[in-house]
């Protein structure tokens, strides 16, 4: 026995089905064979027998582990394992390559964080750095477009990518990943253009490597031309995309999905259902990411509801949330519930579909995702207030809640976002006060807490005329001052709070500030002046009304623009008109009447001047009432009656 475990430390086999096999040897006639046993399970491991391999280790005892650690948690790392794996290779003193190990573990853990500190601390390590430099600057740039892709942008190390990385494909193409991530499409489609162009002008590659190494860019590039709008050429690239040649399980998911998005334009859903579930489902040691599961979740049972699978979505759905935890603000659990929600309402929006949503509310009142989609189609309806009540409803079970985690998600910022949101819809500024008042007592010495929360809840107190809300306002804005000392609003804050107060506290804080002068340096204040100011649809009209009413006081009515049409023929624009061409023409001023009869009228209407008895006549009676004509009786008239015919 200790002659073959003599000949396999000096072989020099490199075949490693024959040192499995001499291993095996060994390990047939001593169990317990320390040595051969680590022979085996690096031979499993060179053969990518990684379960065969995690089994040996399983059935060796814990002196295995001790002695072949890092090998231990690289069989965990490929089996899927990661928890364990990450636990195992951290306590190895093992140098650089446990540390790479550590790295690879925590990227699919999605603990892209700390990912990212592992190939910093590697780069920045000189006297080691060897030839991996290459490699860790296409890892780390892997690793920043993931952080980006989890909404971590604080975090991101590169900001646009230097000469040196557009050197070799690989970094090109993580650079290219991370610009998509942030939004910047054409930036990240030029990238993929180079990335193809380096990859195919590559002299270490095979072809078969080549071809291998472009199928994820094109998958990538497919993506962009998708999410651009841009489907004819989608489809072109579409036909280039071998989805069966794609040997990992996560990609030929991805490319099968947005392969069938780009060739589907008005498809049958039942063909489109068939075209989404041909493609298995990745293993745990090749599982998509969670934001990449999320949409492939979603589009799967989208594609459900569009065969009226109705039933179906709801048992998955309802399986898989029995399982969850609950209230969760965990995305996927959320998108679950939608997706319940809609298999309930069997896609009616609207009133029709709130009458199928509302029962399951009473049921599940602190279901965040059905609570959103409740929300949001009160929002389409127009109905603001009911959303509100809604939304409160929740807030109040989870108010009576003695568990910390459900007070957490009594005041996660995404949902008291949407509840201040339909606040400030109908401008209720007082509630939008209390509610971020009562989220920055809670979170307020929590090491979790969300700046961007302590910041809107410390800016709204501070417009308080309450002396508590400002002091709460003044502790937020220090808190913040003090863990991000270049916050110029966090000192702003904290100066604004405290000026009236206390002076003193704040006084040398100001040359933190940029100087009035500094702040307007820039600005050209006659032209400004000039063009005048910026104002609101309401109140220029409360200027322009104004201004009319003004303009009517001081000149009369404003004039209006007269048709040509209502202008006499002979009219002449530059003639001043007769102010006294309203009045009747015997009233005008250049009046002159003609004949005797007319000149005794005129005389008559004159003030001053004689007055004709006849004129004088009396009229009727006192009183100025007229006199009644008198009828019949011996009183006859004086007068002669006319001749005529009787």
């Amino acid at each position: 026995m200790a002659s073959l475990t003599s000949l396999l430390q000096r072989t020099t086999i490199e075949d490693h089905e024959e040192v499995l096999q001499s291993s095996n040897a060994a390990l047939a006639k001593s169990k317990s064979d320390l040595y051969a046993q680590h022979v085996k399970v690096v031979a499993l491991l060179k053969l990518d027998r990684y379960e065969d391999s995690l089994r040996v280790f399983e059935e060796s005892g814990d002196a295995l582990k001790r002695r072949a650690s890092l090998e231990y948690a690289y069989a965990l790392y490929k089996c899927g394992q990661l928890e364990k794996a990450v636990d195992v290779v951290a306590r190895v003193d093992d140098g650089r390559g446990a540390k790479h190990l550590e790295a690879q573990a925590e990227y699919r853990a999605e603990n892209f964080h700390r990912t990212a500190e592992i190939y910093e601390a590697l780069f920045n390590d000189k006297e080691g750095l060897g030839n991996e430099e290459n490699d860790l600057r296409i890892n780390s740039w892997a690793a920043d477009a993931q952080l980006q892709w989890k909404g971590h942008s604080e975090l991101v190390r590169h900001a646009r990518p230097m000469r040196d990385d557009l050197e070799a494909f690989e970094t090109t193409y993580n650079a290219a990943c991370l610009s998509i991530a942030k939004g910047e499409l054409s930036q990240g489609e030029l990238l993929l253009k180079r990335a193809k162009e380096l990859c195919r002008t590559s002299e270490d590659l095979t072809p078969e490597d080549k071809a291998a190494e472009l199928l994820p860019i094109a998958v990538q590039h497919l993506y962009v031309l998708i999410r651009q709008g841009r489907l004819e050429e989608a489809e072109s690239i579409a036909e280039e995309i071998s989805v069966s040649d794609i040997p990992e399980q996560s990609t030929k998911k991805i490319a099968q999905n947005n392969v069938v998005l780009a060739r589907q334009k008005s498809a049958n859903p039942y063909l489109l259902y068939k075209a989404f579930h041909e493609t298995p489902t990745s293993s745990d040691n090749d599982r998509l990411f969670d934001y990449q599961n999320n949409i492939l979740v979603g589009n799967s049972h989208s594609a459900d509801l569009l065969v009226h699978k109705f039933n179906g979505v709801i048992r998955s759905t309802s399986k898989a949330l029995s399982q969850k935890p609950s209230p969760s603000t965990e995305p996927s659990t959320a998108l679950l519930s939608v997706y319940n929600a809609a298999a309930h309402a069997q896609g009616q929006m609207g009133a029709t579909g709130l009458k199928a949503i509302l029962p399951l509310l009473e049921t599940r009142p602190k279901d965040l995702g059905l609570l959103f989609t409740a929300v949001q189609l009160y929002v389409s309806l127009g109905k603001i207030t009911p959303a509100i009540s809604t939304v409160e409803k929740t807030l109040y079970a989870l108010d009576e809640s003695i568990s910390e985690a459900e007070k957490d998600v009594r005041f996660n910022p995404g949902l008291l976002s949407v509840l201040i949101s339909l606040y400030k819809l109908q401008g209720r500024k007082a509630q939008i006060r209390t509610e971020l008042s009562k989220a920055a007592s809670h979170w307020r010495e929590r090491a979790d807490a969300s700046a961007p929360l302590l910041r809107a809840a410390a800016s709204s107190l501070l417009d308080s005329h309450n002396r508590s809300d400002l002091d709460m306002a003044g502790e937020l804005f220090k808190s913040l001052y003090q863990k991000s000392p270049d916050d110029r609003l966090a000192i702003a804050g904290y100066v604004a709070s405290q000026a009236t107060v206390d002076f003193s506290k704040v006084e040398s804080l100001l040359i933190k500030l940029p100087s009035q002068h500094d702040l307007v340096a820039d600005i050209d204040t006659s032209t400004l002046e000039k063009a005048g100011l910026l104002l609101s649809p309401s109140t220029a009209a409360t200027i322009a009304t104004a201004r009319k009413r003004t303009s009517e006081g001081k000149e009369g009515r404003v004039t209006k623009r007269i048709r040509k049409s209502r202008l006499p023929k002979d009219y002449d624009p530059s003639k001043t008109p007769d102010p006294e061409r309203w009045l009747p023409l015997r009233d005008r001023s250049t009046y002159r009447p003609k004949g005797r009869k007319g000149k005794q009228r005129a005389a008559d209407r004159m003030q001053g001047g004689m007055v004709s008895e006849k004129v004088e006549e009396p009229t009727g009676v006192s009183g100025g009432q007229p006199a009644q004509r008198q009828t019949g009786g011996g009183g006859a008239s004086s007068k002669k009656k006319k001749k005529g015919k009787r």
